[in-house]
């Protein structure tokens, strides 16, 4: 069954920056915000255009004062306001490009921060970003969404206390099939920005969905890529950055991984799928499929865990909200992350410790290691050699 959750004395006051009409990922955000009680949404910025910013606010039933032509002006009405009135965190919303800067403003400001990875677009916006984080005090998360499931959390704690042994190999794939076809070319707005290395930075595929394959993994095994080497592909005639890329990865307990992720597999949606090898036993997982987890120790038949059962531990009981039998999924995942982000937030406000079950969440670590893997692997395509993730911070 679910853990019970700490009580907070109030729902956190949300901005938003980004996310208004027509954005998948900004409603996903404001599902997840609100799901758990944990957030009010209260003020935005919701679109680089004051208007269609106006409008996404009205739509959302927000009152006229508190959505704003600009995420600047969002700042520095808010700051003006009481404190008991004004936001406690932001959430950003935004293309890869403007990132670094809205957060690092956000946290200047006094405001906790939750941003849709990555940090930027290059190495030096995340250094720069993490500074900020570490001397402001202020909370950060990142939302890769998929560390909140259930059973993501709950192989974690099975990988950690030995069940599988020691991790020999790490086989992750983030495969979709929407990108198949040159829609930017159409104008299609999600593929325009994420095919122009000034927005999306210097992964396509790569730097999109295969940080959330990445971080995965390492929020499993707890291991991060020293050695990288990769092949990455633009299938589609006249794209500048990757639409499919083969990784290959060298941990530093002597583990290896591969790692697939594309945008042009025909037939696939969503297929995020990670299988951990150990010297006793393996571990499977599907993002399509949640609420099952395979399990088989060597020399035994294998073993279905499903979500909420009585075989699932502490942490993945924390992360868990509905009886066995009830699919949880995507919103779930997210809601985890923003329900995280509230009960180490609020701590500094009421003056307790965080629920320990609450600090499994990405921060500006999780932020600096995907970029790392990303300029690692871009540096081994075009040098055609192993190149190692330390070399990024040189």
């Amino acid at each position: 069954m679910a853990a019970e959750r700490n009580p907070r004395t109030r729902r956190l006051r949300l901005g938003m920056i980004g996310g208004g009409e027509g954005s998948l990922i900004g409603r996903g955000h404001r599902y997840a915000a609100r799901l758990d009680d944990s957030f009010d949404l209260v003020a935005g910025a919701f679109s680089a255009t004051a208007a269609r910013s106006v409008a996404s606010g009205e739509a959302l039933g927000l009152p006229a004062d508190r959505v704003y032509a600009d995420w600047r002006q969002m700042l520095s009405r808010e700051q003006a306001l009481p404190a008991d009135e004004r936001i406690d965190a932001v959430a950003i919303v935004t293309p890869n490009h403007v990132h670094c800067e809205q957060a690092i403003a956000c946290l200047e400001a006094g405001f906790h921060v939750i941003c849709d990875k990555p940090l930027g677009v290059d190495l030096a916006e995340a250094l720069r970003l993490e500074a900020v984080v570490r001397e402001s005090g202020r909370v950060f998360v990142l939302t890769h969404n998929y560390s909140g499931y259930p059973l993501a959390r709950h192989a974690r704690e099975m990988i950690g206390r030995g069940d599988i042994g020691a991790i020999r190999i790490v086989q992750v794939e983030y495969v979709q099939d929407w990108l198949s076809k040159p829609i930017e070319k159409a104008g299609h707005k999600q593929a325009v920005w994420r095919q122009d290395p000034r927005q999306a930075g210097p992964g396509g595929a790569l730097g999109d969905i295969g940080t959330h394959a990445y971080q995965l993994a390492s929020f499993m095994t707890g291991l991060y890529a020293d050695e990288i080497f990769a092949d990455l592909s633009s299938f589609v005639d006249g794209r500048a950055l990757d639409d499919n890329a083969n990784v290959l990865l060298r941990f530093g307990n002597h583990a290896k991984g591969m790692l697939w992720v594309s945008q042009v597999a025909p037939g696939n949606e969503n297929a995020l799928r990670i299988r951990i090898f150990g010297s006793e036993g393996s571990i499977a997982w599907a993002q399509e499929e949640p609420n099952r987890l395979s399990y088989c120790r060597l020399g035994e038949p294998e073993r279905i865990i499903t979500r909420a059962s009585a075989a699932v531990g502490r942490d993945g009981n924390y992360a868990t909200r509905v009886p066995p039998g009830h699919p949880e999924g995507w919103i779930e995942g997210f809601a985890q992350i923003y329900s995280d982000a509230a009960e180490v937030i609020a701590p500094q406000m009421e003056g307790r410790v965080a629920d320990p079950g609450a600090t499994l969440l990405p921060t500006v670590q999780d932020g600096i290691k995907g970029m790392q893997f990303v300029l690692a692997s871009v540096q081994s395509h075009h040098s055609g050699r192993w190149v190692r993730t330390s070399d990024q911070l040189d």
